[in-house]
């Protein structure tokens, strides 16, 4: 789990800085944006195995970011963080394509186990995705 990178994504100064420290103590490799403009942008110019999204932030909130997120990239393993959640939220942002939703503060342990399973997950997506195109290039050189 050395190589999974994380983008963790709240307005909160200081739970991002404790969250990004104890992420970074279990050998992940974490990236922080304060809101989901810069997310956009991170998403953009890098590959993250999981994506850690805070729910309520001001201006771009969580439930667009996470649709612009997968926009620019289906396969993203975003897991929705709220301390402010309900079960509506949760049943959407799993049908708008989230991973998961946990409450804040989730347990470490749990978020930990969490981005495993998005990390195991993406690798699946990116190897198939290899195979199709391995495949493609194999039947148009007709081998």
């Amino acid at each position: 789990m050395s190589n999974t990178t994380v983008l963790l994504v709240d307005d909160e100064e200081e739970f991002v800085a404790v969250l990004a420290e104890r992420l970074e103590a279990r050998g992940l490799m974490v990236d922080t944006a304060e809101n989901g403009e810069i997310a956009l942008q991170k998403a953009e110019s890098k590959g993250y195995d999981a994506i850690l999204l805070d729910m309520a932030m001001p201006g771009m909130d969580g439930t667009e970011t996470l649709q612009r997120l997968l926009e620019i990239n289906p396969d993203l393993q975003v897991i929705l963080l709220t301390g402010q959640s309900t079960l509506g939220q949760a049943v959407e942002a799993m049908k708008r394509g989230a991973l998961d939703f946990l409450e804040k503060p989730a347990d470490i342990d749990t978020l930990v186990s969490r981005i495993e399973t998005a990390a195991t997950e993406k690798t699946k997506l990116d190897d198939q995705r290899i195979e199709q195109r391995l495949s493609d290039i194999v039947r148009k050189k007709g081998w």
